[in-house]
């Protein structure tokens, strides 16, 4: 079972002293780069999560956002923002002055504004949040988010197997053809020859050495056994383990596998084998960008 890199992981708990959240976003990425979104004054707790969320995913562009609504409590939570309240009645007496505005300032000015001036103290930090609770509700979130990585793994793991399978589809029709070729080129050389001589003596031995000469040079054969074990490797790298990251061997699996059927397409010298490098060449394209998203 492989993994993709794209998914999304969230939990929530109610605690004593509010709600607590995390958000798990996560896609494509060649190494693991976590950002974060923490409450204000909760940078303490960053390096503890990023090692937590290393323990299960190895690649990918996560993004961890924790949020905190502290719980309304009593008047003691709430905290005058005395240097707000300040500038604010200078501010307001300034514009009576200097436009002389008529009317008394009375505590209704500050009505509209109460939100600027108040602030709850306790959602400015995890300080009301316990660290076995946090940990809990992150644990929640990692497993949500791999399930889903999983679940996405999935899908996209018969689609790499069908497109794989059209590539060694197309390496066995090859191979069966090959022989073939090399039988239609001798006769051909032959033939050919034979008019050049123009009715005069062949030396068959000269002949059978070009002939032996040219074979080798269309040969195809070792490219085939190279693309049948790529085929083999990339198909054993889909049924690791779900926690193998295998997303980069599979990359380089495919690379070599592309390299080998260049080689056939340029050898090919036939337009039947030439179709099939085509439709395998189609196939591997698919397959560079499907794994792009495999952990």
């Amino acid at each position: 079972m492989i993994r993709s890199m794209t998914g999304f992981g969230a939990a929530s708990r109610e605690l004593a002293g509010g709600t607590l959240s995390v958000e798990l976003k996560s896609v494509n990425h060649r190494h693991l780069n976590i950002s974060f979104r923490l409450p204000p004054g909760a940078n303490v707790w960053e390096q503890r999560l990023r090692v937590r969320l290393a323990r299960c995913v190895r690649r990918g562009h996560v993004s961890f956002l924790i949020t905190a609504d502290a719980a309304p409590g009593g008047a003691g939570d709430w905290q005058v923002d005395h240097g707000r309240v300040r500038a604010t009645l200078e501010a307001i007496r300034t514009l009576q002055d200097e436009y002389r505005i008529p009317g008394e300032l009375d505590l209704q000015t500050f009505v509209t504004a109460a939100q600027e001036m108040l602030r709850d103290e306790r959602s400015d930090d995890l300080s009301w949040v316990e660290a076995e609770a946090l940990g809990e509700v992150v644990d929640e979130a990692i497993d949500e988010l791999l399930r889903m990585r999983e679940l996405e793994g999935g899908r996209l793991e018969n689609d790499l197997r069908e497109s794989i399978g059209e590539v060694a589809a197309a390496v066995d029709t090859i191979q069966s053809l090959a022989p073939q070729r090399l039988t239609r080129e001798r006769d051909r050389l032959r033939e050919a020859a034979s008019e050049l001589a123009d009715g005069l003596r062949l030396d068959e031995g000269r002949l059978e050495q070009e002939i032996a000469l040219l074979a080798d040079k269309w040969d195809i054969g070792e490219e085939v056994v190279r693309s049948r074990a790529h085929v083999a490797a990339f198909e054993e790298l889909l049924d690791a383990a779900a926690d193998e990251p295998v997303g980069k061997r599979l990359s380089f699996v495919l690379q070599e596998l592309n390299r080998e059927v260049n080689t056939v397409g340029s050898k090919a010298n036939d337009t039947t084998i030439s179709g099939r490098v085509v439709e395998a060449k189609s196939a591997l394209e698919r397959l560079r960008e499907q794994v792009e998203n495999i952990e």
